[in-house]
């Protein structure tokens, strides 16, 4: 995990600076990609085999694990370039390694199913602390390659802090958002019922609650204002003022939810602002635009969604299945929002500036990351779903077929078509109707096979 720790030769660092003039060895890119692949792809994966509940969960898990402790292992025995001792992605390994060793110490013990006694009273718990962390890893890990990015150009130190935290924090946000946005528009719109309150009613409360803290931690109290100060100050003004007025708006006169565009409204206008961000470098003034653009076109394409595509509704479809291509069009565009504010940093710019990559160069391998990152997740989310199907699909007399039964019938009818001469097919299809005219044709709830046999047949 950690780019470097004990065995370093610190006197290579020129003064004032965080890392050596060397460039990256072979080791060192080695343990970059392994961990990427552990704590970027598998222990995500991982985690969702756990959820529901695959034989593949611990298998993989441990496969992560050895992985890990490898790349972790190169971390340490790399040449090259050399870092401070006391970077922030050597200190966050330390207990990220700890995080996951207890893991994989939790993990053994429920497997071996020990209730009796003490271990009845325990293993809740222990199940419990095992679930939140291995579902909170993905995030440990995504925080831990964003510090070894940062570490490995010797980034965000002195005067640099401040903004850089800007940048990651906000661009970290637009991700999440975009990742919870994911879930909810594939998986999660039964669960966003139950709860009784609109999608909307939690985007302006959250909003609202960030609109806060950015009114009072954007500008230094007790120093001069400057133009980068009154902007950002306003913005967090905007955003909890305009954010409590959506809260309001997400309950309808009778206190049903309600779906509203304020959170779209407040985007559009935060990437209006953005998009006039007062930039030294061309190349920076360029991104910001198209990060302001991007964001734009989320509250743009979220306001559509909702007013008109959703019509106000809740989704679709009742079972939360449906879903239109439109609405996934502001979820990517939150992706690639995050990441433009997060390669947008003062040092960032100044790198690109002087590597020869024009601005549109740069944006277009942003949002390529954007869509491997959206890829990744609706793979995870594909596999959770698959493992657990809610669905029903209606039957043409009314009755409603479990899924399980819906695929065994559409696989029999897929493996019988043109195995059956037409004849045949209509000769079954004349049956079918005799039976439904008879009111005999069985249904879930009725166990006899009459009129079916000929449609076992593999």
């Amino acid at each position: 995990m950690a780019l470097g720790h004990g065995g370093h030769e610190v006197d290579k660092i020129p003064e004032g600076e965080t890392i050596s003039l060397e460039p990256l060895d072979t080791t060192l890119w080695v343990h970059i990609l392994v961990q990427t692949l552990a704590f970027g792809i598998l222990f995500p994966l991982g985690m969702v085999l756990g959820m529901v509940k695959s034989r593949w969960h611990v298998p993989l898990q441990i496969f992560s694990t050895l992985l890990a402790l490898l790349g972790y292992a190169l971390g340490h025995l790399h040449r090259g370039r050399q870092f401070h001792p006391k970077n922030v992605h050597a200190m966050a390994a330390t207990p990220l390694f700890f995080l996951m060793i207890g893991q994989v110490v939790a993990g053994i013990y429920l497997k071996l199913h020990l209730e009796k006694g003490i271990h009845g009273r325990i293993r809740p718990a222990i199940r419990l602390v095992h679930s939140i962390n291995g579902k909170a890893f993905p995030v440990y890990a995504w925080v831990q390659m964003v510090f070894g990015g940062i570490t490995a150009l010797g980034f965000c130190q002195g005067d640099h802090l401040g903004q850089c935290l800007a940048h990651f924090i906000m661009g970290g946000a637009f991700i999440a958002y975009g990742i919870l946005l994911t879930i909810l528009l594939l998986v999660g719109q039964l669960w966003l019922r139950r709860t009784g309150r609109s999608q909307e009613f939690f985007d302006s409360a959250v909003i609202a609650a960030w609109g806060c803290v950015n009114t009072f931690t954007e500008h230094r109290w007790g120093t001069e204002w400057v133009r980068n100060d009154w902007q950002h100050t306003t913005m967090g003004v905007v955003w909890w003022s305009a954010g409590l007025v959506g809260v309001w708006l997400s309950r309808s006169r009778d206190g049903a939810p309600k779906r509203n565009f304020i959170p779209g409204f407040i985007l559009l206008l935060t990437g209006w602002a953005m998009s006039a961000h007062p930039q030294e470098l061309m190349i920076s003034a360029m991104t910001h635009k198209m990060f302001g653009y991007t964001l734009m076109g989320v509250g743009l394409t979220r306001i559509i969604e909702v007013s008109f595509v959703l019509r106000d509704k809740p989704g679709l479809s009742e079972d939360g299945t449906e879903v239109n291509s439109f609405q996934f069009i502001p979820v990517f565009l939150l992706y690639a929002a995050g990441f433009l504010f997060m390669c947008a940093t003062e040092e960032q710019m100044t790198l690109i500036a002087g590597s020869g990559i024009d601005h549109v160069a740069y944006i277009l391998i942003v949002y390529s990351l954007a869509s491997l990152l959206f890829l990744f997740t609706m793979m995870l989310i594909h596999v959770y779903d698959r493992a657990n199907p809610t669905a029903k699909k209606p039957l043409a007399n009314g009755h409603v077929l479990g899924v399980d039964e819906a695929q065994l019938r559409d696989a029999n009818e897929f493996e019988l078509d043109g195995l059956v001469s037409d004849e045949e097919d209509e000769d079954r299809a004349s049956r079918r109707k005799l039976l439904r005219d008879d009111g005999s044709e069985d249904g879930p709830s009725t166990p006899s096979t009459l009129g079916r046999n000929s449609d076992r047949v593999a």
